[in-house]
């Protein structure tokens, strides 16, 4: 594609830049030039020649194009870090995208499978991997085990090596979003499956491959697509409704956590969050959850249409003595990865 002067040499710099002095990931730096490489074709003017008016109209054909907010979100904050970076290196004299801002985001709450589902599929995954010969079996009940206890982006589970195995610290060595390295406590089964996938690794194993934990069915490092197919392929097992990509265990570590009494600043390191304001949208609760809390803590506690104000009144203890004691307020929990007796048995 044939862009307006001097557009290609500002996004081949700023891509060293970001993937050089930033440490962004290929995947992302690629993105960025993909994202440039649009909308330079899109407003059709030289970078110094780009105005305000001309991005929000780039936004516009997005909107009309049907992108999602998220998608634009990411394009914005990509077109707003290379003006500024522009203007900084002196390459233009304004930033046009200094006032650009993007759509409101309606954050959903991700779908997130209980943790009995969850059991359901990582035992089957274990009885497949048990059931021949295989060994890319084994090696796909101990991805899918991993990103549950991890809560790993699937870059990162498939980027890890053979070194960043801590087993004696039952633990793994990540390198995360810029670079950044984490240590992540691992749980039981999933060492197990770590344990018989390394011990079957050489048959999958070639000259030449490298130290990734992960390997591809010709030796290579396992392509995040694969890993992407292995764990889709895995949950739609589990039946109807069941199918959820690599993303989805991580939302299911996250939730299952803090619903096993976690805190929020603990799962934020796991996950390897920048800011605790990304952690907080797993603070969501199963509507259990909800009712365990409302008739433990609630003076009030019948889950029963409204009655009377006089009614409420009349039920309403004074103190927690007339009631004959304080309520428990122990809050119910549900098996975290790091505790789950049930699959830990009988598991290779």
């Amino acid at each position: 594609m044939e862009l307006p002067p001097g557009w290609a040499a500002l996004i081949d710099e700023y891509a060293d830049h970001v993937g050089a002095e930033r440490g962004l990931s290929a995947n992302t730096v690629r993105a960025y030039r993909s994202d440039l490489t649009a909308l330079a074709a899109q407003v059709d003017v030289a970078p110094d020649m780009v105005t305000l008016s001309r991005l929000r109209g780039w936004l516009a054909a997005l909107g009309e194009a049907g992108a999602a907010p998220s998608s634009v979100q990411r394009r914005v904050a990509c077109v707003r870090g290379f003006f500024a970076w522009a203007e900084a290196e002196g390459h233009l004299r304004d930033n046009p995208a200094a006032r650009l801002k993007s759509p409101r985001r309606n954050r959903r709450l991700p779908r997130v499978l209980p943790a009995g589902v969850v059991d359901e599929l990582l035992a089957a995954g274990a009885d497949r991997a048990a059931a021949g010969a295989d060994p890319l079996a084994v090696r796909d009940l101990a991805l899918v085990e991993l990103l549950y206890s991890s809560g790993l982006r699937v870059s990162e589970a498939v980027g890890l090596r053979l070194g960043d195995i801590d087993r004696e610290r039952r633990s793994v060595v990540v390198v995360g979003k810029g670079d950044r390295q984490r240590t992540v406590p691992l749980g039981v089964p999933a060492l197990r499956a770590l344990d018989d996938w390394l011990g079957v690794r050489p048959a999958v194993s070639r000259p030449g491959s490298p130290d990734a934990v992960f390997l591809g069915a010709r030796g290579g490092a396992l392509d995040p697509r694969v890993a992407r197919r292995v764990v889709h392929e895995a949950t739609a097992a589990a039946g109807p409704g069941a199918e959820i990509g690599p993303h989805g265990l991580r939302h299911a570590f996250a939730t299952h956590l803090i619903e096993g009494g976690a805190d929020l600043r603990s799962v934020q390191e796991m996950l390897g969050h920048s800011s605790v304001a990304t952690t907080q949208i797993y603070t969501h609760v199963t509507a259990d959850r909800l009712r365990d809390t409302f008739r433990q803590a609630h003076p009030a506690p019948e889950l029963t249409a409204p009655a009377a104000s006089a009614d409420r009144r009349a039920r309403r203890p004074a103190t927690p003595s007339s009631a004959g004691g304080s309520r428990s307020t122990a809050p119910s929990s549900r098996p975290s990865p790091y505790a789950a007796p049930s699959r830990a048995a009988g598991r290779p």
